[in-house]
Order: C-alpha cells, then sequence, then structure tokens
C-alpha cells in the first residue's frame, strides 16, 4: 500500500462543529465501564478530559470490582437505563464529542447504538473493549456481532489494539507492520470514518500506531517505554483523542496530541504509588509537581 500523511485538515466528521480552543471550554461525554481502582474506565476517562481541559461527563454501561492485580467480578448495568442516562445527558447539555468504552454485552450494545444514532454528527471514538489487562473478558462474545453491525458505524475513530482488531476481523492477530495496514484498511470498510491501530503488542522495541482514513495512511512512531504502569492505556488514548476531537482539532492532530500526552502520562507512572500489579499512567502529570 502506499503510504501518504493524511491531510491537516481531515475532519472528524462531516457536520462536526470546530471550535476556538482559546476560550471554548468543551464537554465531552464517555459511555463505559467503571473501576474502582481509578486507572481505567470511566475514572480514567474523567481524569483524561479533565487533564486535557475538558468537562467530562459520563454514562455507566458496567460496575467491575478490579484492582491493579486484575478482575474478579462485573456487573454489567440494565440496558435501558444505560440508554435513559444518555438519553437525559443530550436532553440537557451541550455534547461535543462522544467516547465509547467498556460495552459488556450485546443489549447494551444495542441500546447505546440506538441512543447515539440521532447524534451521528457529533465526533465518536470507540474504544473496542474486550479484555482487560490482566486477561479477564469484558465483552460477551455475543457482543461482538451487535459492536460491528451497529456501533462500528456510527463510529467516527475506532481505536483497537492489535489482539481486539483480530477479534473484529475473526483473524489471527497482527504481527508485523504490513498485516497491521491490511487489517486496519479492512476495518474501516466496517463503518468506522477512520481506523487507529495500536501496535503496542508486537514484540519489537518501537510501538508505531497506524492512522487509516480511505487511502490515507500514517504512522506514529514511538519507542517502547518500559514499565508495568499500563493500566488503563487504551482508555486514556481514546479519551484524549475525544477531548482533542471536541475542542475541535482534525483527527491527525488530536491522535498525535492525544499521544504525546499520554506518553508522557506513562513515563512519569512511576511517581505514583498505585498497587502491587499494572499501575495507572499519571493522567495530570502535565498539572501536578
Amino acid at each position: 500500500m502506499h503510504l501518504v500523511d493524511l491531510p491537516d485538515g481531515c475532519p472528524a466528521r462531516k457536520g462536526a462543529p470546530v471550535k476556538s480552543t482559546s476560550s471554548f471550554i468543551a464537554n465531552v461525554l464517555s459511555i463505559a465501564g467503571s473501576d474502582p481502582s481509578g486507572g481505567a474506565g470511566i475514572q480514567a476517562d474523567l481524569k483524561t478530559f479533565s487533564a486535557r481541559g475538558c468537562y467530562g461527563m459520563a454514562a455507566i454501561t458496567a460496575l467491575t470490582a478490579q484492582n491493579t492485580q486484575g478482575v474478579s467480578a462485573v456487573q454489567p448495568v440494565a440496558p435501558d437505563f444505560v440508554a435513559e442516562q444518555i438519553r437525559m445527558i443530550f436532553a440537557d447539555m451541550r455534547v461535543d464529542a462522544v467516547k465509547i468504552g467498556m460495552i459488556a454485552n450485546a443489549g447494551i450494545a444495542r441500546a447505546v447504538a440506538s441512543a447515539l444514532r440521532p447524534h451521528h454528527s457529533i465526533p465518536i471514538v470507540l474504544d473496542p473493549v474486550m479484555i482487560a489487562k490482566g486477561g479477564a473478558a469484558l465483552l460477551d462474545p455475543e457482543a461482538v456481532a451487535v459492536l460491528r453491525d451497529e456501533l462500528l458505524p456510527l463510529a467516527t475513530l475506532l481505536t483497537p489494539n492489535l489482539p481486539e482488531a483480530a477479534v473484529l476481523l475473526d483473524e489471527p492477530e497482527a504481527v508485523s507492520r504490513q498485516v497491521m495496514e491490511s487489517q486496519a484498511a479492512r476495518l474501516t470498510l466496517q463503518g468506522p470514518t477512520t481506523v487507529l491501530l495500536k501496535g503496542g503488542h508486537l514484540t519489537a522495541s518501537d510501538s508505531p500506531d497506524i492512522l487509516v482514513s480511505g487511502e490515507r495512511f500514517h504512522w506514529f512512531e514511538a519507542p517502547r517505554i518500559v514499565t508495568k504502569n499500563t493500566h488503563g492505556t487504551g482508555c486514556a488514548l481514546s479519551s484524549a483523542i475525544a477531548a482533542e476531537l471536541a475542542k475541535g482539532l482534525s483527527i491527525l492532530d488530536a491522535v498525535a496530541v492525544a499521544k504525546d500526552w499520554l506518553a508522557g502520562a506513562v513515563a512519569t507512572s512511576g511517581t505514583l504509588t498505585v498497587g502491587s500489579g499494572h499501575g495507572s499512567v499519571h493522567h495530570f502529570h502535565g498539572l501536578w509537581n
């Protein structure tokens, strides 16, 4: 495939408002599960929105019992109640971007899709959370088909890691950049306007991500940071991108800004003392001394 840079003006989605970041405080809605340890899920999303200068809102899809060592239990929220949370937000508040994380099951996936369909002109970042860092399943297998059929077509940007992309495509996990390019391109055919395929699971010393929109490809190069504090990195990245899209940045610029911020959050994670397993990134590394 021919590699070219995405244009700076690559739109989040036709009709999405572009706003000045100088005096505008954007509102961003996260639809995701709760992580009581604070490293991932709704808690991480709200921290990220705040760190990126946005007002965060949340509709909870599931409660989890977890810490840095793993997940012991998951309690999904009733689909109708998830939909009602979303409805109430849109009935009263301006929503400038949406981030979707943990969906849990097919009923919730359908409820979220139905609630968001009238608002498809807003940038929607979909992080297809399927497996926790410790290996616990966070998405019912029956929900994968619903996610493909109903949520992917609503997404402005899909942000899977390599195992998640493999599940969505029903094929082996990518082990090279060439396969990453092919898989990312084929994921765009399932509905998302743009796909950011994250290469952190590759075994190389670097951690490349590829952004694909139509026939345009852009590689983001980054060295691999050696740390066990990687809990919630996917949540933080997708939320940071949603925040930047809400502020009016193009997809290309939003991803670049979000990845730079996340690199700092991972690099400074050692200043936190959070659990004995996979610790959290430092969401407020740019604000706290």
